[in-house]
């Protein structure tokens, strides 16, 4: 499910983790990909074209309680999909991160199929293991990490209910 970025996709990471292009990128990505998303059945991203793999992940609000849909890099692990709360190098965690907090059951689309997950945070070596999986995508997330100092940035993991 995995697909590494090829040698042309992480050249173009390279502008992508320049502080401004992050800050464009923050506003204005998800409603790109969303966008694309609609029009494409939820088979493709925006966010595809650079190579990371994406998911479309409907959590439930944590102050409205209503249904909130979101597209997000989500790295696979068999049936596990990893979420780094980066936020695009921003002082603060994304909202989904507080979402999942409070009501850790979600649905993720991954393609044409949807399945219900239970969300926990990770952290020591489960963390490591995602926070290097998420890297070897995208080194950015290192760039983020520098930046959100002294935040440290949250990663989620979707599991499968059964």
């Amino acid at each position: 499910m995995n697909k590494r970025p090829n040698a042309f996709q992480k050249s173009i990471h390279h502008i992508l983790m320049l502080k401004w292009v992050s800050a464009l990128l923050a506003v204005f990505l998800h409603h790109l990909d969303a966008i694309a998303s609609k029009l494409s059945r939820g088979r493709h991203s925006v966010t595809e074209i650079v190579g990371l793999p994406v998911i479309l992940l409907t959590t439930i609000g944590a102050k409205s309680c209503q249904p909130r849909t979101m597209p997000l890099v989500g790295l696979f692990d068999g049936e596990k999909i990893a979420l780094i709360g980066s936020n695009f190098g921003r002082k603060t965690n994304p909202g989904w991160y507080y979402n999942l907090k409070a009501n850790p059951a979600c649905t993720a689309q991954v393609g044409d199929r949807t399945a219900e997950y239970v969300a926990r945070q990770v952290d020591d070596q489960e963390r490591e293991k995602y926070w290097q999986m998420a890297v070897s995508y995208y080194a950015g997330y290192e760039k983020y990490r520098q930046r959100t100092a002294p935040r440290p940035i949250p990663v989620m993991l979707l599991e499968p209910v059964e």
